[in-house]
């Protein structure tokens, strides 16, 4: 099933949403795919934050709403379009079943407050603090997990869940030690971020959280999100360039 080839077109806002259209389109083309299959488990590599909501959608109705979800990301994403103009900053929200109708529509059963845990989330804007306390989300910052994975897995236990969906937001690892996140993008001065949450845990520390849980629990979907290769795309436009390889680059794949 194919998806729309981007255009050089602009993104218009609408009705609150920046290319709101084509964001429904895709969010309807992917759950078609995902009923089509009806798997058990998912992985879904991005993409931004948005890609995770067909999918873990659809696995809290798969598991009766016995679905756990743990949310690694520096951010919340409870965003609405009163505050944000971009959909993948709202993707959780969705899945608890709040914010723009058009896309809370998607989340036949949403997720339980009681069932879902941020780890890595960083400063938190007074809005989306408001909605945390609201539905009493839990949450462990970086430094709460530098060193173990317990505050995560006594929630965990504490849930009940079964059945667990991780969303690994790549900007929840520090850009200083991980350049492949929006905040290292290259020629972009540090001060254009200023004031926005950047992640502060190490890969190791990811690795170890989600391994952790992984012995605790049936991981049946992981989301990975937010991957932004800077010096592979600057590579990849390099070697098009070069002698030799130059014309050779473009016909690759052309007969596969």
């Amino acid at each position: 099933m194919a998806v729309t080839e981007p255009d050089d077109q602009p993104l218009e806002l609408e009705n609150g949403i920046i290319a709101r259209h084509a964001l429904l389109a895709q969010l309807g083309l992917a759950r078609q795919l995902i009923d089509q299959h009806q798997p058990d488990r998912l992985v879904v590599l991005g993409g931004d934050c948005l890609v995770d909501l067909a999918p873990f959608a659809y696995l809290n109705e798969r598991y009766d709403g016995d679905l756990a979800v743990l949310w690694v990301d520096a951010h919340p994403d409870v965003m609405t379009p009163r505050d944000f103009q971009h959909a993948h900053a709202m993707v959780m929200g969705n899945l608890l079943g709040e914010g723009d109708k058009d896309f809370v529509n998607a989340v036949k059963r949403p997720i339980k407050p009681a069932n879902v845990m941020y780890a890595g989330l960083q400063e938190t804007l007074e809005v989306e603090s408001a909605f945390i306390k609201r539905l009493g989300l839990r949450s462990a910052d970086a430094q709460a997990l530098a060193h173990s994975s317990e505050p995560v897995l006594q929630w965990l236990e504490e849930t009940g869940a079964r059945h667990l969906a991780i969303h690994l937001d790549l900007d929840v690892l520090d850009p200083a030690l991980f350049r492949s996140v929006l905040f290292a993008q290259p020629g972009v001065p540090a001060s254009k971020f200023e004031g926005v949450a950047q992640g502060k845990m190490t890969i190791e520390q990811v690795v170890r959280l989600l391994t952790d849980v992984a012995s605790a629990v049936d991981v049946v979907g992981l989301g990975i999100a937010e991957h932004l290769p800077w010096d592979a795309l600057a590579l990849k436009n390099m070697l098009t360039k070069l002698p030799l390889l130059g014309d050779w680059l473009p016909t690759l794949g052309a007969d596969s």
